[in-house]
This record gives structure tokens, C-alpha cells and sequence, in this order.
């Protein structure tokens, strides 16, 4: 038996499990980025002293602590999900991810137990890290695995698609929290409502999860005589490839949370736009980027994935700079729409395939992890930090050197675009 699902597997079965995959995958991320949405409410409470970009930063840094432990959870729970299967691995990440929530949602203010709130609340999202450093892995292997080869671009890209919904909702929660709740209600105890929510959301997952099929590719791999999954024998049996995603992950990553997270601060802290604005226009942006996925996907399964993520970064590269510059006196709020789509059209090239494109370069005993640990390295470097580093140009007054920093790390990973082979034409995700 070979490595993959079968052309022959019944449509409606492989859906099924790709929408209980996604869905899985929707809720963890809804819960990840509840904190860089409700961040300019909780701030204060959590950092009193200072202004509101010096506590902006504060909320960044513990932002990007989180994903320091991403490399950790992706090391963990990628030898999981390629030992127990990739099921058992996105029940353990869902699980870690609700404690995370649940602590934040019931956790003390800095005013009742001083340093104390800080130092639980970098407890909660360094669990919240372990947690979605293993999701990434086990859900872009599940899902490019579930698929089969003529749309695996297709299906694969409903893991950002789940991605972005799980950030739409989490604007959508504060925008209806925003338009029912008082702003002095909502920095008072209004912040821990998405919270609750989303740790609710995690236990139904959990029972989806559960009852999701292990891929074919799983069990072809554990019954044969393949080398155990671990970091050594990754670096070791597989260094070109373990590289090859970091290198074509850090431009694209840290495009990705410069245009989503870190610009609904942006709109506020540097355009000038009230907090309702900036999230209406990033609710609104957001869906439709959400929308386009699919659609980039399915071309790559029929132009090949290297054309267009090289797209990606060909765009990225003009175009970065020109759009923030504009975007920094922008005044009409359609008009950043329009701006902030733009750059969200060019980041599509990305998002929407790199998980199969990753998931393609490594065999089924060790995909798991080969898709997570390579990739949350990179994604701590570079798309953990676009915050802070952005926040930290502002402070010292060359914000535009932000800008140029984003543009140039895609300028990096185009170069590996334009160099590498197309995973469609060479994928190690094999077909009966």
C-alpha cells in the first residue's frame, strides 16, 4: 500500500474529515489571535504604567513569547502526531490551547496581585504556544494527506482559510463587544468574554477530533520499517528540506502578521483611525482575503505551486513599502480597505500553499514534524517578532524602516522561490 489517500477514497468522506480538521484548526486560532485583537483593551490592565505604545509593546513581547515556545510544541507534538498518529496530535494541541484560554479568562488584574498578572499571563500564552507550535504540523499534515493529489493545493488551503476565519472571528467578537459594551466595561472585565469563549469552543473540538479517521499515509508509515521520527534524524536524513522551510517560510510569515495582526494596531497607532474603524476595516479585509484562498490553491493545482508563491514575492517586494507609506495618511477608511486588501492579494501567494508545499518535501514517518519544527523556528524569528519589531521602529522614530525590513526578508525568500524544485510535479505525498 502506498503513501496517501486514494483517488478512489469517496469524495464525501474525505471532505468530511477535512472540515473536521479545519474546524479544529479554526477554533485554535481563534483563541490564539483573541490576544492580538483584544490587546488595546488589556493592556492597561496588565501594564498600568507607560503610554499606549509603551504598552503596546509590553503586549507584543509576551505576543512573541508565545511563539518562542512554538519551536518547542512543533518538537514535541510533531514526533506525536508522527508516532500516535496525526488525530492523537491535533486532540493534544486543542487541549493545551483550552487551559491557555481558560487562564486568561479567569486570571487576577495588575491591580489585585501586582507583577503576578504579567508573569500568569506569559504562562498562559507561552501553553498557548506548546499548543499551535503542534497544530501547524499536525493539521497541514492531516489535511494534505486527506486530500487527494489532483486539489491537494485546493483542500490544503482550507488551513489558512480556518486560520483567517478563526481571526475573523475573533474581530467579529470585538466588534459585537465593542458595539454592546462600553469601552470603560470592555477594558474593565469586557476582554475576558472572548476568551471564555474560545476555551468553551476548544472542549466541543476536542470530541470532534476524536472522531476524525487517521490518514492512510499514517498507517502505511507505521507499518513499515521507517526511522522513528526525531530531530536528529530530521536534521540528519532530511537537512536540505528542513531548511528549505525556514527559508521559504520567514518572508512570507512575517508579510502575513504585518498585513493581518500587527495592522489593525497600525490603522490605530499610525493612521490615526478609532479602534471600531481599524476593526471594521480589517473585519471586512480579512473576510475577503478568507475567500481568495481556496481560489490560489486550486491554481496551484494547475499552474504549479512555484509560480505562485514566486508571485508572492515578486509583489511583495514592490509593493511593501508603497503601501505602508500610504497607508501611514490614509483618511478615508475605504481607501485602507483598498490598501490593506492589496497587500492581503499579494500575501495570498503564500498562505494559501505553503502548507502543502511544505507537507510535499518530507516522507509520511516524518512529515509531521518536518512540517512543524522547520517552520515555528522561522515563524518565531520572524512573524512572532513583526510586532515588537514594528512597535520598536515606531518608538525610536524610523517607523518606515519597518517597511523595508519586510519587504527585503520576502526579497530572501523569493530568491529560495525562484531556486527550489515545484513540490506538484516532485511531492514526496504519494498516490496509488
Amino acid at each position: 500500500m502506498r503513501d496517501g489517500m486514494t483517488e478512489a477514497t469517496p469524495a464525501r468522506h474525505r471532505l468530511r474529515n477535512i472540515i473536521g480538521g479545519s474546524a479544529g484548526n479554526l477554533v485554535e486560532w481563534y483563541d490564539w489571535y483573541v490576544y492580538a485583537a483584544f490587546a488595546l483593551y488589556f493592556a492597561p490592565v496588565f501594564f498600568p504604567q507607560g503610554d499606549q505604545t509603551s504598552q503596546l509593546l509590553n503586549t507584543a513581547a509576551i505576543f512573541a513569547v508565545g511563539f518562542v515556545m512554538r519551536p518547542i510544541g512543533a518538537w514535541i507534538m510533531g514526533i506525536y502526531a508522527d508516532s500516535r498518529g496525526r488525530k492523537a496530535g491535533l486532540s493534544l494541541s486543542v487541549s493545551l490551547m483550552c487551559l491557555g484560554s481558560l487562564i486568561i479568562a479567569l486570571m487576577p488584574t495588575y491591580a489585585t496581585i501586582g507583577p503576578w498578572a504579567p508573569a500568569i499571563l506569559v504562562l498562559a500564552r507561552m501553553m498557548q504556544g506548546l499548543s499551535l507550535g503542534g497544530e501547524y504540523g499536525a493539521s497541514a499534515t492531516y489535511l494534505s494527506e486527506m486530500a487527494g493529489r489532483r486539489r491537494r493545493g485546493f483542500y490544503s488551503s482550507f488551513q489558512y482559510v480556518s486560520l483567517i476565519a478563526g481571526q475573523l472571528i475573533a474581530l467579529a467578537v470585538l466588534l459585537s463587544l465593542q458595539f454592546s459594551m462600553s469601552e470603560e466595561a470592555l477594558e474593565a472585565w469586557g476582554w475576558r468574554i472572548p476568551f471564555a469563549i474560545g476555551a468553551e469552543l476548544a472542549v466541543v473540538v476536542f470530541y470532534i477530533r476524536r472522531r476524525l479517521a487517521e490518514t492512510e499515509s499514517f498507517a502505511n508509515a507505521k507499518a513499515s520499517d521507517a526511522p522513528k521520527s526525531s530531530s536528529l534524524n530530521l536534521f540528519r536524513d532530511h537537512p536540505k528540506e528542513a531548511f528549505l522551510v525556514m527559508a521559504l517560510t520567514a518572508g512570507g510569515t512575517l508579510a502575513f502578521y504585518a498585513y493581518t495582526t500587527y495592522m489593525q494596531k497600525f490603522l490605530v497607532n499610525t493612521s490615526g483611525f478609532g479602534r471600531e474603524t481599524a476593526s471594521q476595516v480589517m473585519t471586512a479585509a480579512l473576510f475577503v482575503f478568507m475567500c481568495l484562498q481556496p481560489l490560489s490553491g486550486a491554481l496551484s493545482d494547475r499552474i504549479g505551486r512555484k509560480p505562485v508563491m514566486a508571485t508572492f514575492g515578486v509583489l511583495g517586494v514592490v509593493f511593501t513599502v508603497p503601501l505602508f507609506t500610504a497607508l501611514e495618511t490614509v483618511q478615508s477608511p475605504l481607501a485602507a480597505f483598498g490598501l490593506v486588501m492589496a497587500a492581503l492579494v499579494i500575501v495570498t501567494g503564500y498562505t494559501s500553499i505553503n502548507a502543502v508545499v511544505k507537507a510535499e518535501l518530507f516522507p509520511a514517518h516524518i512529515r509531521a514534524l518536518g512540517v512543524a519544527l522547520p517552520y515555528a523556528l522561522a515563524n518565531t524569528l520572524f512573524g512572532g517578532t513583526a510586532e515588537y519589531v514594528a512597535l520598536w521602529f515606531k518608538d525610536r522614530g524610523m517607523e518606515s524602516a519597518f517597511y523595508w525590513y519586510v519587504a527585503g526578508m520576502i526579497g530572501l525568500s523569493l530568491i529560495v522561490y525562484l531556486s527550489m524544485r515545484d513540490t506538484k510535479t516532485h511531492s514526496l505525498i504519494l498516490e496509488d
